[in-house]
């Protein structure tokens, strides 16, 4: 806007201190007034940096110095003053001060990058918005007093403008702006920046809102830049979403993508064979950082705020999300002792979809960091694994299905499941060379007898702990065996089980009983299937009933025969047997027997002998045929 040439100047009271360091030539001038032009005050070439200072170039000294953060600006009073309030009603250092400058300017928004754009705006040099810029300088041009009291057009007002009209009508700028704020509190949260942005956000990731099953996989184009804020923001968006009625699955997947990126991981050190390696009785927990871009750990009070934001924003609906998820913010929330409210509130989701997890998922360090990052014992003991949070997790489980009883609700399948996932754990943690038998057995408990239909896993977790464990008293071997069912053993685990050296002498005849009874019972079943078989061929036979009679009669027939044959055989066999014993008896006069062999008289007599027995033979052969033909007509 033109200005009159005649009020184009203005009067402006300078002391004579900063008048005469100002001026050229060594004169002093006393309570006097100089009109100076404002086009030679107001108006700057540009600045010109050296080392850590910058320098207005103007036709004019500069009279006043301002540090902000290692950065000294040497500028002029007039063009500062006459469009930022709070230069003017500032008290400026003395000269004999110890300070190098006029000025310092402790906690400026935006530091000193964002007072070099303030400075430019008041000398009249261009400068240009962008959602990299408008935030701090929205934020410094508030520390400073710009107000159109002073000046109309000032750079409160056009940052304003420039952040209702461009930045929240864009989701990317949206996004730039509120990142921009991270470094800016609490002033963004005073002038309502980062209240308006997540409100925006949240707005524009609602309102495209499907009913679509296949919604989140629609949605996935926010989660990530979303999931690039800071936790607090993120916290924000996410109330505002929940706020304006988004779907909690679709909530709970934006949770956990952004859980992945900046929770970090604790992997348990593998060896080649998939098993946990123990080093000096000790497991080896390897923890790495969620976020790829950056190298080292954050500090353990940061990840602290993460989970518990992260866990305060849940979703009450337990398929909000998943129990693998779960775990490793419990996980996390252990390591770096979390409040106990915490802890106990993630248990109880997990214990609600437990059947939903693996043996991954329960397996819970019992390790805390320390403050530079280390891990250290906590105080549930010298066990590898948090055996406590495992039982907790269980009972919850249980009251969760009971309560499920009582209101009479179709019950799932999901007991079986559970008894096989506890007998996996089991066999897991088995492998700590620490674990008492007392914790063993009272986890291995837990669940009711229903729970499991094979013991099969439960005597392979018990047979891993004797094995670990080759020093064990007798008595301890056997109260740890009592958790074994030997009935509900399998043929294949009874054989096993027979053989086992590591198990006590009264188990072991427990496990040869029910392994006959087993083989008793399945040769049963084989002759019943087999009877059921010959009736059904019968029956698809359609056989008269003479015929099945008739069949029947020659079945008795050959039974009866059979029985004959059987006791023929055993009359043949005691005979035998007498006859064995005699000729032990009669050894003494088997000389004298060989002589009576040689005379006449016996060879007569055994002629005689013969030529009965061959009529005889005869005649047995005939009634024999005789039988036979009977039979057969």
């Amino acid at each position: 806007m033109q200005q009159d040439p005649e009020k184009s100047t203005m009067k402006l009271s300078i002391q004579p201190q900063s008048l005469a360091s100002a001026s050229d030539g060594p004169y002093e001038v006393q309570n006097r007034s100089i009109v100076v032009p404002e086009k030679l005050i107001t108006k700057a070439d540009g600045f010109e940096k050296k080392e850590h200072s910058w320098f207005a170039i103007s036709q004019i000294p500069t009279d006043l110095s301002i540090q902000v953060q290692d950065i000294t600006f040497y500028v002029h009073k007039f063009p500062l003053v006459s469009r930022c309030g709070y230069f003017g009603r500032i008290e400026l250092q003395p000269p004999n001060s110890n300070l190098r400058c006029d000025l310092k300017l402790e906690n400026f928004p935006g530091g000193s990058e964002t007072f070099e754009a303030v400075l430019k705006f008041c000398y009249g040099l261009p400068i240009s918005l962008n959602p990299n810029n408008v935030a701090p300088l929205r934020c410094a041009s508030e520390f400073l007093e710009m107000t159109e009291a002073l000046e109309d057009g000032n750079l409160i007002s056009k940052a304003e403008a420039f952040f209702t009209f461009v930045v929240l009508s864009s989701w990317k700028d949206s996004i730039t702006v509120l990142k921009s704020c991270e470094t800016l509190s609490p002033w963004a949260e005073n002038l309502q920046i980062v209240r308006r942005c997540c409100d925006s956000i949240a707005w524009k990731a609602s309102r495209q809102t499907s009913t679509t099953q296949d919604i989140i996989n629609e949605e996935m184009w926010w989660f990530n830049d979303v999931a690039t804020l800071r936790i607090d923001h993120f916290t924000r968006i996410i109330t505002a979403l929940r706020a304006k009625g988004m779907r909690p699955e679709i909530i709970g997947s934006c949770i956990m993508q952004y859980g992945e990126k900046w929770l970090p991981s604790l992997e348990v050190e593998i060896d080649r064979v998939g098993r946990f390696s123990y080093g000096k009785n000790e497991l080896q927990w390897n923890i790495t950082n969620g976020r790829t871009q950056e190298g080292d750990i954050g500090p353990i009070k940061e990840q602290r705020t993460i989970i518990e934001s992260l866990v305060s924003i849940l979703p009450p609906q337990k398929e909000a999300v998943s129990c693998k998820f779960l775990s490793k913010m419990l996980k996390v929330a252990i390591v770096y002792s979390a409040s106990p409210a915490l802890v106990s509130e993630l248990e109880k989701r997990i214990g609600l979809m437990l059947e939903n997890a693996n043996v991954n998922d329960l397996l819970i360090p019992s390790y805390t960091a320390g403050d530079e990052g280390e891990l250290v014992n906590s105080m549930e003991g010298p066990t590898m694994h948090n055996i406590n949070i495992v039982q907790r997790i269980l009972e919850y489980f249980l009251l969760y299905e009971q309560q499920q009883q009582q209101q009479q609700q179709p019950q799932k399948p999901g007991m079986l499941a559970i008894g096989k996932l506890l007998d996996s754990y089991l066999a897991e943690i088995a492998k700590d060379p620490n674990l008492p038998v007392t914790n063993f057995q009272v986890l291995a408990e837990s669940l009711p007898e229903n729970a499991r239909a094979c013991d099969d896993g439960l005597y392979r977790a018990i047979d891993t702990y004797l094995k670990t464990r080759p020093s064990l008293s007798e008595h301890e071997r056997r109260r740890l065996c009592k958790v074994m069912d030997c009935e509900k053993l399998s043929l294949d685990a009874c054989a096993h089980a027979a053989q086992n050296d590591r198990l006590p002498l009264r188990t072991v005849i427990q496990v040869l009983f029910s392994e006959q009874a087993k083989l008793r019972m399945e040769i049963q079943g084989k002759n019943q299937t087999e009877s059921d078989d010959i009736s059904e061929q019968e029956v698809s036979w359609s056989s008269t009933k003479k015929e099945v009679r008739s069949l029947k009669a020659e079945l008795e027939k050959v039974k009866s025969q059979m029985a004959e044959l059987q006791k023929d055989y055993s009359e043949l066999q005691q005979e035998y047997e007498k006859l064995i014993i005699k000729q032990r008896n009669s050894s003494g006069w088997i000389l004298g027997w060989r002589k009576i062999r040689k005379s006449a008289l016996f060879h007569t007599k055994m002629d005689e002998e013969d030529t009965d027995e061959s009529h005889n033979r005869k005649f047995q052969n005939q009634r024999g045929s005789l039988r036979r033909r009977q039979s057969i007509a």
